[in-house]
């Protein structure tokens, strides 16, 4: 006869493995019991580090640490959501009660009905065991950030403002859920940041740039900062004498990486559930229909490796996949979570994501781009006769159903087929369901840019990304 031993000691908040088995099994059985339908856990600890370097100075540090868990309780349609840095057994039934109250449920004393326990834990952190701890600790990580400001010194003219940032952020889940769902993993990112500001006489430019990661522990030591800062500096130098743009409306040539920022804003957003379900989106019906000119096929998945929005699994504790929005300019699939597939039948595709354990998770992007397509850059600007070159996006503002505005950081005239003199000052000004038609010709150069996103469920790491796109028609705001 094989006896099973099962530990009835606490398990350790070091750490978050098999150990929590224990407490999480009657907690998942007490809300089934109640009467929900599903009931999940997001355990969560971080480790956060934070520096700026102004100038040729350290400037701010900011070490932060955390743990705590977010439940949540599915009953039909309806959920509720409690966080608790409180994981004593105590702590976490106080949280299922709240939760289960929301949706009129009471915990009874006794029961398990409809809840079979736990597999095993599907570990995908064991191979990242040693990741916080390869790290660069303080000292080396602002070692690099100050060499990084320096290279700046010495690249730069007219430099008013030198500007350094440094971000590592770690952090290891647990994931339990009553429909059979036990996973851990670890995750890491690293960003930096270099910017400046340039002033001679009435002639101003600011221009930075953002480099990110995800686990790798040692791309901050690989880190090529004469190369970023050499980028940097000759982008500045150019805009601070541009003149500035004349508005209208004119086909535009937008750069690979960060360019693909306008599809994430103006489009992306419009494919995640959550719109469908808010009613939001003007694609929610539209799937097996064209939505973007034929020339564009976009993607979401969690799979590349090194890319910000790269995960073994999401905060649903669902593995990564690679997910074909639109093809050929037809719409495909819509962006999906737990809540998602429930509320508007879409089917997950491991896009539950969340900033941490005080948020519940959503359908959120992971890294979304458009893909390649046959042509060269200098295809795409040669076939312009008058019109905007974007080689750098800024910041902007979308609203809720695809209306948008992005800040052109570096942009060119195209005359006749070539790049001509420097402007600033240019918008552009659009909506996701007029633009996405009029993205005419792909080129061949896809790449990727890291970026932070904020919606619904917190402020969660991303990437962008696109080859040179053309846009036949795009308002264009200036002087």
């Amino acid at each position: 006869m094989n006896t099973v031993v099962v530990s009835t000691a606490p398990p350790s908040l070091q750490r978050l493995d098999q150990s929590w088995m224990a407490r999480l099994e009657p907690l998942l059985a007490a809300g089934r019991a109640a009467g929900a339908d599903l009931v999940e856990v997001f355990l969560e600890r971080t480790d956060h580090l934070g520096l700026l370097a102004e100038q040729d100075s350290i400037t701010s540090v900011s070490p932060s640490f955390g743990m705590g868990a977010g439940i949540r309780v599915f009953l039909g349609h309806r959920d509720g959501f409690v966080s608790t840095n409180d994981l004593s057994e105590r702590g976490l039934l106080t949280a299922l009660d709240q939760a289960l109250g929301m949706l009129g449920l009471q915990r009874l004393q006794h029961g398990r009905a409809g809840f079979d326990g736990l597999p095993a834990l599907r570990d995908f952190g064991t191979t990242k065991a040693d990741w916080l701890e390869r790290c660069p600790a303080l000292a080396e990580a602002g070692r690099k950030l100050l060499e990084g400001t320096a290279r700046l010194e010495q690249h730069g003219r007219h430099l008013q403002v030198r500007r350094g940032s440094y971000a590592r952020d770690w952090q290891e889940i647990l994931v339990a859920a009553s429909d059979g769902t036990f996973a851990r993993d670890i995750r890491l990112h690293q960003s930096l940041g270099l910017n400046v500001l340039v002033a001679d006489g009435d002639h101003r430019a600011g221009l930075g740039r953002r480099y990110g990661t995800s686990g790798r522990p040692d791309d901050l030591r690989h880190w090529d900062a004469d190369a970023s800062a050499q980028e940097v500096c000759a982008s500045a130098a150019t805009m601070l004498y541009a003149d500035y743009v004349e508005a209208g409306q004119m086909p535009a040539v937008l750069a690979n990486r960060f360019g693909g920022v306008i599809f994430h804003e103006a489009c992306g957003h419009l494919l995640e559930t959550t719109q469908v379900e808010r009613g939001t989106t003007p694609f929610a019906d539209k799937v097996g229909e064209p939505i973007a000119h034929s020339a564009v096929t976009a993607i979401d998945e969690g799979l590349s490796d090194g890319a910000f929005g790269s995960l073994s699994i999401d905060d649903e504790g669902m593995e990564a996949q690679r997910t074909v929005l639109i093809e050929n300019g037809v719409l495909q699939r819509f962006i999906s979570d737990r809540a998602g597939e429930l509320r508007t039948g879409h089917a997950r595709t491991g896009s539950g994501r969340r900033q941490s354990h005080t948020f519940a998770a959503a359908s959120r992007m992971r890294n979304t781009y458009i893909a390649a397509g046959p042509h060269t850059p200098e295809q795409l600007i040669a076939s312009v006769d008058q019109g905007l070159y974007c080689k750098s996006m800024g910041g902007g503002s979308v609203g809720p159903t695809g209306q948008f505005n992005f800040a052109v950081e570096e942009g060119y005239l195209i005359e006749n087929g070539q790049l001509t003199k420097p402007v600033k000052g240019a918008t552009l000004i659009g909506e996701a369901r007029e633009v996405m038609p009029r993205i005419s010709m792909c080129a061949n150069d896809l790449d990727l840019a890291a970026g932070f996103c904020g919606s619904v469920s917190g402020s969660i790491f991303v990437t962008v990304g696109q080859p040179h796109i053309k846009v036949d028609s795009i308002t264009v705001g200036g002087r």
